[in-house]
Formats: C-alpha cells, sequence, structure tokens
C-alpha cells in the first residue's frame, strides 16, 4: 500500500504539471509522513546522492559548451559542415547532421545542440528551398547524437550511479554515437534525392580548408576531452575544468566573439541549468533510497524473470519499456529512477552493464525527438514556427532510422565494447 503512495503520488504530480524533480520530492515525503520516517533522510540523502566527484563533471562540461557556443563556435562548425558535405545531394540536410555530430563533442547534451544548431539550420534550410517540417524533424533528430558521442551527461550520471568509469562509458557511444549519425545521413539522402532537394555546389578544397582552419580549435576541444581521458593524466572532472580554460581562451582571444562581459551571464546561466541537474540528482537519491528499502528492483526483477530468461527477450522487453519511458519523461530523471533496476534485470540474463547502459541511453535520447513529451521536438517545432503534428510526419522516417541503429547496439554488444575494452582493457 505504501508502494502504491509512493508511485501514485508522483504519477499525479507529474500529470498536473509538477516538474520531474519536485514530483520526486513531493512523492519522498508523502511516503516518508505515511510510513513514520523522519524527514531529516531527506536532506540526508539529497546529499549523499549530490556528493560524487564525478558529478562535478556535469557543471564543468555544460560551461564549457556555453562558452564555446557563445564564442561563435556554431557558424564554423556549419561552415565546416557546409563545405565538406553541402555539395551532396540533400546537402543542408546532410550539413544539419554533421554540424550536429561535431557540436555533440562539446554541449554533451541533446537540448543545447537542438537550440544552437536549429536557430541558425533551420531558417537556413527554409531559405533554401527545403520544407519547414522536414528542416525541424532532421533538426530534431540529429540534436539526439549529442549526449550518445563524448562528452555525455546522461553517461556521466550512469558513471555516478554503477561506479562504472566514465572515460569507459564515453568510449562506448562512440561507435553507436557515429552509427546514429551515419543512419540520419543515409535517410535523408534518400529522402533528398526522391523529392529533389537542392545541394550547394561545390566550392573547391580552398573554402574547405579556410572552413577546417576556422572550425579546427572547436576539433581541437573534442580531441582534447577524449585524449585527457584516454592519457589517463587527468580524470574526467578535471577534463571538464580544462575544457572550460580551453573554451575560455578560445571565446576571448582566439575568436574574440566573447566578451568579458558575455562571461559572466554565460555562468550564471550555466550554473541554473547544473544546478537543476543536482537538484534532480539529490531528489532522485531519496525516491531510490525508498525503492530501494522496498526491494522494488529486486521484486521488478523477479517479475520479468520470470517471464523469461531468455536474453534477447529481456533486450527487447527493457528496450520497449524504456522507449515508452523516454516518451513521457526526461532522460536524466528516467536513467536516476530505472537504471539500478533494470540493470539488474540485465545482469540477470548476462547482460554487461556497459552494454546495457548504451543502449538504454540511446533508447532515451530517441525519445526526445518523440511525441508526446519530446523536449528537442518542441524546441525545433517552434524554432520553425509549426504545430507538433506537421513535423511528426516528417520525423517517421528518421525514428525508423535511429530504431534500426538502436537494435544493432541492443543485439551487438560488440559495438558499444569494442572500443572502451581496447583502450582500457576488459
Amino acid at each position: 500500500m505504501d508502494t502504491l503512495l509512493l508511485f501514485g503520488s508522483f504519477l499525479l504530480c507529474l500529470c498536473v504539471g509538477v516538474p520531474v524533480a519536485a514530483s520526486l520530492g513531493i512523492a519522498s515525503v508523502i511516503y516518508l509522513l505515511a510510513v513514520d520516517i523522519p524527514l531529516v533522510v531527506v536532506p540526508q540523502k539529497m546529499y549523499a546522492g549530490m556528493d560524487s566527484f564525478v558529478l562535478l563533471c556535469i557543471p564543468g562540461f555544460i560551461l564549457a559548451g556555453n562558452l564555446m557556443n557563445s564564442g561563435g563556435i556554431t557558424q564554423r562548425i556549419i561552415r565546416f559542415a557546409t563545405a565538406l558535405v553541402g555539395w551532396i545531394k540533400g546537402g543542408l540536410g546532410l550539413t544539419n547532421i554533421v554540424g550536429s555530430m561535431i557540436f555533440a563533442g562539446i554541449s554533451g547534451t541533446a537540448v543545447a545542440e537542438a537550440a544552437s544548431i536549429g536557430a541558425v539550420m533551420i531558417p537556413g534550410m527554409q531559405r533554401a528551398g527545403y520544407p519547414a517540417q522536414f528542416a525541424a524533424a532532421l533538426t530534431s533528430s540529429a540534436s539526439t547524437v549529442g549526449p550518445i558521442i563524448p562528452p555525455s551527461v546522461p553517461m556521466i550520471i550512469v558513471g555516478a550511479l554503477t561506479g562504472i568509469s566514465v572515460g569507459r562509458m564515453f568510449m562506448a557511444g562512440a561507435i553507436p554515437g557515429l552509427l546514429l549519425g551515419a543512419g540520419m545521413m543515409i535517410t535523408c539522402y534518400v529522402i533528398s534525392a526522391r523529392r529533389g532537394y537542392p545541394h550547394q555546389p561545390w566550392r573547391g578544397w580552398r573554402e574547405l580548408g579556410k572552413a577546417t582552419w576556422g572550425a579546427l580549435w572547436a576539433l581541437a576541444m573534442t580531441a582534447l576531452v577524449i585524449g585527457g581521458i584516454l592519457s589517463g593524466e587527468v580524470t574526467p572532472t578535471e577534463t571538464a575544468i580544462v575544457a572550460v580554460v580551453y573554451a575560455l581562451v578560445i571565446g576571448l582571444f582566439v575568436y574574440r566573439a566573447l566578451g568579458w562581459r558575455d562571461v559572466g551571464r554565460i555562468v550564471v546561466d550555466s550554473a541554473i541549468s547544473s544546478a537543476a541537474i543536482l537538484v534532480l540528482v539529490g531528489f532522485a537519491n531519496v525516491f531510490g533510497w525508498i525503492l530501494a528499502s522496498e526491494e522494488i528492483p529486486q521484486k521488478i526483477s523477479a517479475v520479468v524473470l520470470s517471464i523469461t530468461h531468455n536474453k534477447y527477450l529481456v533486450i527487447l522487453l527493457l528496450n520497449i519499456l524504456l522507449i515508452i519511458v523516454g516518451m513521457f519523461m526526461e532522460t536524466i530523471a528516467a536513467l536516476l529512477i530505472l537504471f539500478a533496476p533494470l540493470v539488474t534485470i540485465a545482469q540477470g540474463v548476462g547482460i554487461d552493464p556497459v552494454h546495457f547502459a548504451t543502449f538504454a541511453v540511446l533508447n532515451l535520447m530517441i525519445g526526445l525527438s518523440t511525441p508526446p513529451v519530446g523536449v528537442c521536438l518542441f524546441v525545433c517545432a517552434n524554432i520553425a514556427r509549426l504545430p507538433l503534428s506537421a513535423v511528426i510526419k516528417e520525423l517517421m522516417p528518421f525514428l525508423i532510422a535511429n530504431i534500426v541503429v538502436l537494435l544493432i547496439v541492443s543485439y551487438v554488444p560488440a559495438v558499444s565494447l569494442w572500443l572502451p575494452d581496447l583502450l582500457f582493457g576488459q
């Protein structure tokens, strides 16, 4: 009965529009009052959830991404992507995807990517003759690459939850992220060729060289993050701080698109974004402690394993559950609430936790561009000034491509495990 009260109050809060973090906190307090547990547990467990050295990566990477974006990096990335693939059929669509893949190595968040790339590419594609709904659907889908290609905020959260190396989690997402981008590029090319969408003329090697030089500092930041982690000389948290210093220097003194007055505003905005995530982590830890005390993960695992012990059927069930959850819940909240019980199920049938974490995050990323609560879908539809219904129809081919990649990652463990095993050992 107490468990029903916990979940019932949580779902009720979500249905009436209460933010996820507050919903977790309210449901937890109601449960604690019902079972007569002192409310001092709330601040204790919140602090315990946030007191993690790994979580310091989050404000670091968010600040570094915001500094680079405000420092003029978006336009340079798009120019580079245009010179690279803009001459192919459907060139601006391909530019959108390649730009998102490069930006993914800087921001680590899908919503920031959708807003930054979308603000430039959606109007640009419209002016070039692409339908607004196609541009919005493409941008929404492409933005989901952000949290897969390292650095990745959801991967940091998974590392904090499980104790798995964040570096290993970053590398596990690299190949799936590239596959996701490749799948969307193929889909974009086929649609563009059939519909006769325009492409730009080849501008020559000189333009490609200039564009590459302009985007070189942005590309170098990705290399800095990955290289620092792989070298073992710095922790992921220290790498995030190095990335902040690097982004500040590039924005102020190299690109010179960033002023000292802008830095204060960017720091405040990044602090607000980081605080929102950490509050969510804190309340989710209270909620998770209650779930653990009620042995909910073990009960869920027992129910699923009573249905089947077949590894492949369990993967299918987990994917279906996560896709449905991703349609209604924000990614980090879903990970914080569901990861512990679901990884127990996965390990029960012999699924490697890194492999499971990779396709779980990929699953939830796809949910960011699917109705009814796809945040990236809302952002891109608002930029294009279109109703969701118009964008959803154009979204379907990209959604199918993403699901195909998801199935490959889910059923071929080497896609996510080969690179971390190669670099860090088994």
